[in-house]
């Protein structure tokens, strides 16, 4: 039998890994053994490398790669958006299946993408998009497919969980955490993308597509990150019975059987109080975890490294033997695509505004330690018709109180008028922090 052959889009940690398991398949999956590392594009030839395959099939010409006869399916690690989307779709038109790790890429093009995959009879496959090497997309395309999915929230993000899960565990601050996940490598050194939440939704956006079938604007998304949270709101949280994640959270209404025009998804990133005995609250250091909500399934978990190396390699392996096993019958190009495997969007979705947005809400304000500044706070969440679960002031000092409210769930605009309010109150000096609430 004709091996499927491979071409490697980048060679770093991912890369590397994946060079790897096809390079040594004894004891894995036979498909395995029918792959063959045929070329591997690189930025530097020079570079001194220990790798288990020839140099010779080292270029620095990734043209190369995409138009090599020899190749098959394009494997794209390089990440970055340019030249990595142009890439994928000067492959999808050479007639090559492509799996790629590239979050950034198909969260903002992956509708662009799916359509040149469709015209051009091939797959593009992203397993490793999203959540590293816990198996989270061919779930949400093929064995939940049956169910109507409400809601998929998760903590996708391994080096805000990292930070965050210290910060609650040992009581330091942000800066001190992030600097050591930074020596650990958990962090990069401009670590904008992962604490400022951009990387959460990416990762939301493509998860959102997959669970209520139709593409969204990634650019709609509202995003905060967890670069100003202060360790103050993570000890009230804490005694107060939560903890803080960062969540991504795509939902739509339990009465919605359709995702159209009419009824946008509400999709957010933000730091969040989780009750103790969500199941997301165990989830510590630099693990992810995605819940799915849908009927008739109910709850369920995904769990596991969502990142690295090892974790990511395998999931891209994963992907190339999904395509494998189709064109292991033969290696020419595939006509009659597998519908749950290419997972085309059938629906047309958008997300709500911010104000439309329902949740419940943590608000931590700095005020005056004098009498009826509560009952002040209260008249005006009253006023906008916010119903709130609970109100507390913790201890005062210099003549300043800080007083935690949490509401029910809400729309946002009820919740911002409010605070526009709140804050012309003579008594209250600061609006402290708002963060989500489950």
């Amino acid at each position: 039998m004709k091996k499927i052959g491979i071409g490697l889009l980048g060679l770093g940690t991912v890369g590397q890994g994946v060079a790897n398991i096809i390079s040594d398949p004894n004891g894995r999956h036979p498909l395995v053994g029918e792959l063959e590392l045929v070329g591997v594009a690189v930025k530097n030839l020079q570079k001194e490398r220990n790798v288990s395959f020839p140099h010779s099939i080292l270029t620095s010409n990734p043209i190369e790669i995409v138009n090599n006869p020899n190749i098959q399916i394009v494997v794209e690690v390089m990440g970055g958006i340019e030249p990595a989307k142009s890439l994928i779709i000067q492959a999808i038109r050479a007639g090559k299946s492509v799996v790629t790790a590239n979050k950034a890429v198909i969260a903002r093009h992956g509708e662009e993408i799916a359509n040149e995959a469709k015209a051009a009879g091939v797959y593009v496959l992203i397993e490793a998009a999203v959540g590293g090497g816990i198996p989270i997309i061919e779930p949400l395309k093929q064995s939940l497919g049956g169910n109507q999915i409400t809601k998929v929230s998760g903590i996708i993000n391994g080096t805000t969980n990292y930070i965050l899960s210290r910060m609650d565990k040992e009581g330091v601050n942000y800066a001190e955490v992030l600097k050591d996940a930074q020596e650990l490598g958990y962090a990069e050194s401009d670590p904008a993308a992962d604490v400022e939440g951009s990387d959460a939704a990416d990762k939301i956006a493509i998860l959102s597509g997959l669970a209520f079938g139709g593409a969204i604007n990634r650019a709609d998304i509202p995003t905060t990150g967890i670069n100003h949270l202060e360790a103050i709101d993570v000890n009230y949280a804490r005694k107060l019975g939560y903890g803080i994640k960062l969540l991504a959270i795509s939902e739509r209404d339990n009465t919605q059987t359709e995702c159209e025009s009419s009824q946008p998804l509400s999709v957010w990133v933000e730091p969040t109080l989780v009750p103790e005995e969500n199941p997301l609250a165990g989830v510590n250091g630099v693990n992810n975890a995605i819940l799915v909500e849908g009927n008739p399934i109910g709850q369920v978990m995904f769990f596991g490294p969502g990142a690295g190396s090892g974790p990511t390699a395998s999931a891209v392996v994963a992907d190339i033997l999904n395509i494998a096993g189709i064109q292991s019958m033969s290696v020419d190009k595939v006509l009659n695509l597998d519908p749950l495997l290419s997972a085309k969007s059938w629906k047309s979705c958008h997300v709500a505004e911010e104000r439309e947005i329902t949740k419940k809400n943590y608000i931590r304000l700095i005020a005056e330690d004098t009498p009826g500044v509560i009952g002040q706070i209260g008249g005006i969440f009253g006023q906008k018709k916010i119903s709130i679960e609970s109100i507390v002031q913790f201890d005062a000092t210099n003549n300043e109180a800080e007083i935690v409210v949490i509401t029910h769930n809400i729309k946002q605009g009820q919740l911002q008028d409010a605070l526009l309010d709140i804050k012309n109150l003579p008594q209250v000096k600061k609006i402290a922090a708002t963060m989500g609430c489950l």
